[in-house]
């Protein structure tokens, strides 16, 4: 039982970009395929599915790298966790490694990126960032 759901999804995918791997595979739960359509979105991964080849359902994550093998995701950190949650409204949201980053942010209308959170005027809890 893994206390940090979210931790152990930026951990897995940050151990197997920097190992090379092709695909990672965690366990499923609905806020991390959240993350995950975003992080698809952004052009971090190419993609993920759910398999249920086990007693319990995994995600499958495809891996996504440039022309010279190196990782697309440079960097991923989680900055809410279970003992310090870092909420913050939208007029203090601000971009970050000017605008090159992408936050992800859980509100009251979903898990969206920091850039449709301000321009829908919403703040929530920053999950993680990624660059």
């Amino acid at each position: 039982m893994h206390s940090d759901p979210i931790a152990d999804l930026l951990t897995r995918v940050r151990n197997g970009a920097q190992s090379r791997l092709a695909t990672v595979e965690v366990p499923h739960s609905k806020i991390k395929v959240e993350v995950l359509k975003i992080l698809e979105a952004e052009g971090y991964i190419k993609g993920w599915e759910v398999t249920t080849e086990t007693k319990f359902p995994t995600i499958r994550v495809q891996m996504r790298y440039d022309a010279k093998r190196k990782p697309v995701i440079q960097k991923i950190r989680r900055v809410s966790k279970p003992g310090l949650r870092v909420y913050k409204p939208s007029a203090e949201l601000k971009p970050i490694r000017s605008g090159l980053a992408t936050q992800i942010i859980s509100t009251s209308s979903g898990v969206m990126t920091d850039r449709e959170a301000r321009k829908r005027k919403i703040g929530g809890e920053i999950l993680c960032e990624v660059w």
